[in-house]
């Protein structure tokens, strides 16, 4: 299953996770109110792609591939069908 990567787990430039002179970049409460949602929604959709794959039988196929693809990009998802 591929997942797409969050801006944290990579460091750019000056975007390391502590400043030059040895004190924390301090992050804000929107941001940690942010990532906590992003965190939660992305737990909730591992939980409903497992479900579905447990559904039809615990097998990760290109046919089972192919139906969650479809469903996705129709906007027919629901892991309890």
């Amino acid at each position: 299953m591929a997942c797409a990567a969050h801006h944290s787990d990579f460091a750019f430039g000056g975007n390391a996770s502590t400043a030059s002179n040895g004190n924390e970049n301090k992050v804000g409460i929107l941001r940690r109110i942010f990532d906590a949602m992003f965190e939660w929604r992305q737990k909730q959709a591992e939980r409903q792609i497992a479900a579905f794959i447990a559904g039809r039988g615990g097998r990760f196929t290109d046919e089972l591939e192919r139906e969650m693809t479809h469903r996705l990009l129709t906007s027919d998802w629901s892991a309890r069908r």
